[in-house]
C-alpha cells in the first residue's frame, strides 16, 4: 500500500485551511489551526503565505487569519484619519471608535527606511479591542505608533457616514486626533 506523498498531505491541509477560513464568520488563530490540523503554527504560516501567494484574499488579524470575502471587505462607508497618542492612550482610543458602530481596519505608520507600515487591524466592538490590548501585553509586544512618536493613521469603516462623523468627533474631543 502506497503512502499519499508529502505535497499531496500539505495541498489538502491547505484546501481544509481555506474551508474553515472561508465558512468563519470569525477570525481563526493560527494556534487554532495548527491544533485541528495537527501541525505547528510555524507549518501554518508557511501554508497561509503559499494560499497568499495563489491570491487568495486571506488577513493576518490580531485576532486571527480571516478570509475577506466580498460581504467582509466592503462596509459602505470609510475613511482614513490621522492620530497621536501614547501607548497608554490606545485602549482609549479604540473603544472610542468602536463605541459608534465603527470598525478599525488597520494602522498605517510612516517608517524612515521601509516607508509605510500597515498592519490589519480588523476590530470592531470592545471585545476585540480587550483582546487585541491583551495579546500585545502578553506579548510584550510594542505598539507601532512607538515608531513615530504617536503619530498613525487608521482606515475607519461603518454602515453610515453619520456613524464615522461621530466617531473623529469623539476623537477629536478626546484630544487624539493629529493636527500639524
Amino acid at each position: 500500500m502506497t503512502q499519499p506523498s508529502k505535497k499531496r498531505n500539505a495541498e489538502e491541509r491547505r484546501d481544509q485551511i481555506l474551508t474553515l477560513l472561508t465558512e468563519s464568520t470569525s477570525p481563526i488563530t493560527g494556534s487554532d489551526l495548527a491544533e485541528k490540523m495537527g501541525v505547528t503554527r510555524q507549518v501554518i504560516v508557511g501554508d497561509i503565505s503559499l494560499l497568499k501567494a495563489k491570491n487568495e484574499p486571506i488577513v493576518a488579524t490580531s485576532q486571527g487569519y480571516l478570509y475577506m470575502t466580498d460581504t467582509k471587505r466592503s462596509p459602505a462607508y470609510k475613511q482614513k484619519v490621522a492620530v497621536k497618542h501614547t501607548p497608554g492612550q490606545t485602549e482609549v482610543e479604540l473603544n472610542t471608535i468602536v463605541d459608534f458602530g465603527v470598525s478599525v481596519e488597520d494602522v498605517v505608520v510612516e517608517h524612515p527606511v521601509y516607508g509605510d507600515l500597515t498592519a490589519s487591524l480588523m476590530i470592531s466592538n470592545r471585545r476585540d479591542v480587550k483582546k487585541f490590548i491583551e495579546k500585545v501585553q502578553a506579548t510584550n509586544a510594542s505598539f507601532l505608533l512607538e515608531l513615530t512618536d504617536g503619530i498613525h493613521t487608521h482606515t475607519l469603516s461603518a454602515d453610515s457616514e453619520t456613524a464615522l462623523q461621530e466617531a473623529v468627533d469623539a476623537l477629536e474631543k478626546e484630544g487624539l486626533m493629529y493636527h500639524a
